[in-house]
């Protein structure tokens, strides 16, 4: 069984649990463990059923908001907010689409992501398609969406995060408390500490893979190509992992990419360089970049140590679900 498939099992049992509790409630019995008065961020009532419970407060970078006690209707706004969702078993009415052909990043199970209403494009969701789904809760980041908070406040109760990509595991803490589902966030978040162990091992135990350095390039149409710093979303995954990182990393901007054209490629090499690409191959120089010499002399290419990645699942997904998978893609490639 998948890591996956354990997942969802263990979360569809919770599902239940939870729902015979609900029903114990509702004839009348409760259980000292049932009240949800003693939860930090979180208000309760000691009987009645959760849908119709008292709000609960969550702090989010906007400030303190009440959610329902059990939101029914989310509308996601991002492509984390979206994995955080599905990871936790929710399917949200509406989500924005990332630009990309597919829509909704292709990583997603499609039996997932079928059904949800498209309500336009990241960064300009329509605010109209948004409220004609009459939604409960809006998921989303400030640095996306602070702009609209006020608009989208009136709209249903609106929990930001400040930001998105390098603070993924505390944001999907946040999205947990919002959904009211810290539970099925522990198991989530224990999965992947075990799946994490499972591929240091694999790849020889902390020192070997500590010894291991490696590279993460983007190519990005309309600008200059990216080796991925320490302070970003794949780069948490590989420090968890306990892979190393080489020098260069060091002097990206901010932590998060050192920018070079391609007559400087040679920069990027490492013991494993992982590569995806954003946009048309030629227009964002990978094409050019890796036909050229430079490219080709780099001891990473010349090891069979150079493996092209999808740019959805190990840039744009940010969560949960997307690094499950880069795990395994991990361990594969570095095993070979």
């Amino acid at each position: 069984m998948t890591l996956l498939q354990h997942r969802s099992r263990t979360l569809a049992a919770a599902s239940l649990t939870a729902a015979a509790a609900l029903a114990l409630s509702a004839c009348g019995f409760s259980s000292d463990s049932g009240s949800a008065s003693g939860s930090p961020g979180s208000s309760g009532s000691d009987s009645g059923d959760a849908s119709a419970g008292a709000p609960r407060t969550v702090k989010t970078a906007m400030g303190d908001v009440k959610v329902p006690a059990a939101p029914q209707r989310v509308v996601v706004l991002d492509t984390a907010e979206l994995d955080s969702v599905l990871t936790l078993g929710v399917k949200p009415v509406g989500a924005t689409h990332a630009d990309v052909d597919s829509g909704f990043l292709n990583y997603l199970p499609k039996d997932q992501v079928t059904g949800i209403t498209d309500v336009g494009q990241m960064m300009t969701p329509n605010l109209e398609a948004i409220a004609g789904l009459k939604p409960d809760l809006i998921l989303t980041s400030k640095i996306r969406h602070g702009d609209k908070y006020a608009e989208l406040s009136k709209i249903a109760p609106t929990v930001m995060t400040e930001n998105t990509g390098y603070p993924w595991k505390e944001n999907f803490q946040v999205h947990a408390e919002a959904l009211n589902k810290k539970a099925e966030a522990k198991m989530v978040t224990d999965d992947y500490a075990r799946h994490v162990a499972d591929v240091t091992k694999a790849l020889g135990g902390k020192e070997k893979a500590g010894a291991t350095e490696v590279n993460m390039v983007r190519f990005v149409e309309g600008a200059d190509i990216r080796i991925y710093g320490k302070k970003n979303y794949i780069a948490t995954i590989l420090a968890d992992v306990g892979l190393g990182r080489p020098a260069v990393t060091d002097q990206a901007k901010d932590g998060f990419s050192y920018d070079v054209s391609p007559e400087k490629i040679d920069l990027a090499d490492a013991d494993a360089v992982f590569h995806s690409t954003y946009g048309d191959p030629k227009k964002s120089k990978e094409t050019q970049t890796t036909g050229s010499g430079l490219w080709k002399k780099m001891d990473a290419v010349k090891n069979g140590k150079v493996f092209a990645v999808d740019d959805q699942l190990w840039i744009q997904g940010i969560g949960y679900t997307a690094a499950d998978k880069i795990l395994s893609e991990l361990q594969t490639n570095l095993t070979k």
